[in-house]
């Protein structure tokens, strides 16, 4: 889990193109793994990698 930095809730926001709201909505919601440290949080790139698959429309083996 610790081979790369984690993301802050901000850069997550920045790489989807979201408001850091909804960063914060999908981890309250518990839709999006987060590890919190005192008052932010930090996500995993392997955490935020599954969450995107999960939610994608198309299988990955789609062609």
């Amino acid at each position: 889990m610790l081979s790369s930095p984690m993301l802050t809730v901000h850069e997550v926001a920045e790489l989807l193109k979201v408001k850091e709201i909804t960063i914060r909505a999908w981890i309250r919601d518990n839709d999006l793994r987060a590890v919190k440290f005192g008052r932010e949080y930090r996500i995993a790139r392997k955490d935020l990698e599954a969450f995107l698959n999960a939610h994608a429309n198309k299988p990955a083996d789609w062609q």
